[in-house]
């Protein structure tokens, strides 16, 4: 009975010098798993009503029990064909409950009565998705302004609400990838790995197929350091080093300058022109007048700015107008397709200079602003196909 006293000590010494690992086999010498402990991971957000998670420039939607490929799109509102060639599947691919999909684009709000609606005030996908995708890229013949008149949403629609913290990695699967390579490369458990992305007990994935790594959980204790009786020096001090037998007398002093410093050559002066701003930013302010108004995802989907009344509003780059429509309160809307896949959008303005399918040139007048004082903005975004992006990147 003698030796359970040392292997009583032996643990009790070990738990005041690090986190306390339930496993104790790291403790008696063959494996320790206190690393694995502390790289846990925190649990995947729960889903919405419709099985949504949002995060601030993605989305990813939950399958539930019984779903297809077809039956996830339904529900979150986007194509089916759409979501499943973005993720490798076909539109009547059955799914697990809980496997994650993630969304080509942003999936569009509900209201109350289970309609479409655009918080940020200018639908542009119901509003000129049509004419923007039937025209052409430069046309000799532009024809007559096309105009649609929306209705009014009887209802305000309920935002979807948006993941706080950090946002998940998305990664996309390769050709020879494995879960198992994958949770190293992010060094995750791939327990959590497949835990956040819904996949099989055999940890199966396909090639095409996006995951979502798992976030570290924080709140995980960090190693305790305990310091001991022994004091460990940096290399070269504590000990005296002895003089050499030879180095009984000083050397004397002397002025010694670096070889490289006597041989270097003063840098030569060069003078650099300094970009101009145009030069800099992709994209023109349309108008010169102060933000009064900022971007934010979801809820306004560009800036506002104001000017005085009747301000020309300028083509912010060079481009095709692809279509010319009124909101509700017929107030003109142009949109401008650019190269790139890029839409600039210029709302509540007057006066228009341009027709459907002319070509305009970067800070061309294109329209002015309203005459009234308190209608002197511009609402202007910047569309990467349909979704969303903060103008300011493109115009700084």
């Amino acid at each position: 009975m003698r030796p359970a006293a040392p292997l009583a000590l032996l643990l009790l010494a070990s738990a005041c010098a690090a986190p306390l690992d339930y496993d104790l086999r790291g403790q008696i010498g063959a494996f320790n798993t206190t690393k694995a402990a502390q790289t846990a991971t925190e649990a995947r957000p729960a889903a919405d009503q419709r099985g949504l998670i949002t995060y601030p420039s993605y989305q990813v939607a939950v399958a539930r029990r019984g779903d297809t490929v077809a039956d996830l799109a339904s529900r979150v509102g986007l194509p089916a064909n759409e979501v499943a060639k973005f993720n490798g599947v076909q539109t009547n691919d059955p799914l697990r409950k809980g496997e994650v999909l993630v969304l080509p684009r942003r999936a569009p709000e509900t209201t109350p009565r289970g309609g479409n609606a655009n918080p940020g005030g200018v639908d542009i996908a119901s509003l000129a998705g049509a004419a923007i995708d039937s025209a052409p890229a430069s046309s000799p013949n532009p024809g007559s302004v096309t105009t649609t008149t929306l209705q009014n949403t009887p209802t305000k629609p309920a935002p979807t609400p948006v993941q706080d913290g950090p946002e998940p990695i998305r990664h996309k699967v390769t050709r020879g990838e494995t879960a198992y390579t994958i949770a190293r490369l992010y060094q995750v458990p791939v327990k959590s790995l497949a835990e956040w992305n819904g996949l099989g007990s055999d940890f199966a994935i396909r090639e095409g197929q996006f995951l979502i790594i798992p976030l570290k959980d924080k709140t995980a204790p960090a190693p305790v350091v305990v310091e001991t009786e022994e004091t460990v020096t940096a290399p070269g001090q504590g000990s005296v080093t002895p003089p050499p037998p030879s180095a009984a007398q000083p050397l004397p002093d002397r002025d010694v300058t670096p070889v490289a410093e006597a041989r270097a050559e003063p840098a030569p002066t060069v003078k650099v022109e300094a970009p101009t701003r145009a030069s800099e930013a992709a994209m023109a302010y349309p108008v010169t007048g102060k933000i009064i108004r900022a971007y934010s995802k979801g809820k306004n989907d560009g800036i506002d700015i104001a000017a005085a009344p009747g301000t020309a509003v300028q083509a912010a780059e060079a481009g095709t107008v692809a279509a010319i429509t009124q909101d509700s309160n017929k107030v003109p809307i142009i949109v401008i397709r650019h190269d790139r896949n890029l839409l600039s959008v210029y709302a509540n303005v007057d006066g228009i200079k341009v027709k459907k399918g002319d070509r305009v040139n970067r800070g061309q007048r294109i329209a002015q602003l309203r005459s009234s004082a308190e209608d002197a903005y511009v609402h202007f975004e910047v569309r990467d196909g349909f979704d969303s992006v903060n103008p300011l990147p493109y115009l700084q």
